[in-house]
């Protein structure tokens, strides 16, 4: 893969993880749906002083209608950062749009297609990598789908190593998403995850894990995912029921408020405090 220059507004991805990967630690990627998202997401990581990932995925670029606005911002506010910052495209399902996230400038890209056939997703994946990779972009993908996308992945899924080790070298990808008991959008911290699964993965292939639907799991159990070999922890539900709830006290609090800067304000720094905190956590 050829990389772009590492530096503090563009950090290479692939080093990141695999340092952290090295020393044990998780790194947080956190999923971007307003610009305010983005601003707390770099305040967090600012305050913690250490490296984060800003997720903007396929569905969130869908709501707002196209890719560039939203990815041109998050890239400034990333490239601005004290702190190193990676702009990712995440569950892109639509190669166009994994193409036109690259030219846009995106550091890396989540390839989903786990809802293919095997082989279809291994050639598709492959190709993708081969278009990132002479970019200097890095490339995530997933095997075993993770639960609660849509209706489109099955809940209970498990990722199986030997498979997970020959997609890996099939496709050339630079980290993996594996199915090991998260699921989407839980808006309740009660998933387990299998850690002794999350175990034999890391040991049977050579690049990042990534622990999609994460929100569904507690701190402890995010711990002792991080400490089974997971590298990558993506997060997104729990931020933005954080963000509602404090929206929500603040137009309680004033029934007459209505300049959106006034409330909008409470939802950012409740996540940039979790951010923080959270950043932490994972880093050990």
């Amino acid at each position: 893969m050829t990389t772009p220059p590492a530096g503090p507004s563009r950090p290479d991805p692939v080093r990141l993880l695999r340092e952290a990967r090295s020393s044990g630690r998780g790194v947080g990627a956190f999923n971007v749906v307003l610009l305010e998202h983005a601003e707390a997401v770099v305040a967090g990581a600012e305050a913690a002083d250490l490296p984060v990932v800003l997720q903007v995925s396929q569905n969130c670029l869908r709501y707002h209608g196209s890719a560039a606005p939203l990815l041109r911002a998050v890239r400034e506010l990333a490239e601005a950062s004290s702190t190193p910052a990676v702009v990712h495209l995440d569950h892109a399902e639509d190669v166009a749009l994994v193409h036109e996230a690259v030219d846009l400038g995106v550091g890396s890209v989540m390839f989903d297609g786990s809802a293919l056939p095997y082989e279809e997703n291994v050639t598709t994946t492959r190709a993708v990598t081969d278009h990132c990779h002479a970019r200097g972009v890095a490339v995530e993908a997933e095997l075993g789908e993770v639960g609660g996308k849509d209706g489109v992945h099955a809940p209970g899924a498990r990722t199986d190593p030997a498979e997970a080790a020959a997609f890996v070298a099939a496709t050339g990808v630079d980290a993996l998403a594996v199915a090991v008991g998260t699921s989407h959008a839980m808006v309740e911290r009660t998933a387990a995850v299998d850690t002794a699964l999350v175990a034999e993965l890391a040991a049977a292939v050579d690049v990042p894990l990534v622990l999609h639907g994460s929100s569904g799991v507690d701190d402890d159990g995010l711990v002792a995912a991080v400490r089974a070999g997971m590298v990558k922890v993506n997060i997104s539900t729990h931020l933005n029921a954080l963000f509602t709830a404090a929206v929500r006290r603040r137009l309680a609090d004033d029934p007459d408020l209505v300049d959106p800067r006034r409330y909008v304000r409470e939802g950012r720094d409740a996540v940039a405090a979790e951010v923080e905190r959270l950043l932490r956590l994972l880093a050990g």
